[in-house]
């Protein structure tokens, strides 16, 4: 199938799934970390774990998780907090957000080799 048609429907999907978070989760930047979390997660497993399928990375590498996580949200919290005059929660959303993110990749990609 045509990379691009895969791009967008593993897109669509994780757009939608994103948004379903954001029903499921109140507040403003819990379901931004969760997405971004769990993201990591499913890319590092991807990255690892089907390295060779070019495209099952299409649809849910670039279209499901680049659709799912939300890099710009989390930019955007952070840089709210921190004109609100809340300096030590938006250092700590941020600590917390690319953190989390690290982690999550490194753990999909631990989990992947573990299983592959």
């Amino acid at each position: 199938m045509n990379a691009f048609v895969l791009v967008g429907v593993g897109g669509v999907l994780g757009a939608l799934s994103r948004y379903a978070v954001g029903l499921w989760l109140p507040g403003e930047r819990w379901d931004t970390l969760v997405v971004n979390v769990l993201g990591s997660v499913a890319l590092g497993v991807l990255t690892v774990g089907f390295a060779d399928g070019a495209a099952l990375l299409a649809l849910f590498g670039t279209g499901f998780c680049g659709a799912f996580t939300t890099f710009s949200s989390f930019a955007v919290e952070t840089v709210l907090l921190f004109e609100d005059g809340e300096r030590r929660l938006a250092a700590g959303n941020a600590v917390v957000n690319l953190v989390g993110a690290l982690v999550g990749v490194t753990v999909g990609g631990w989990a992947a080799a573990l299983l592959g």
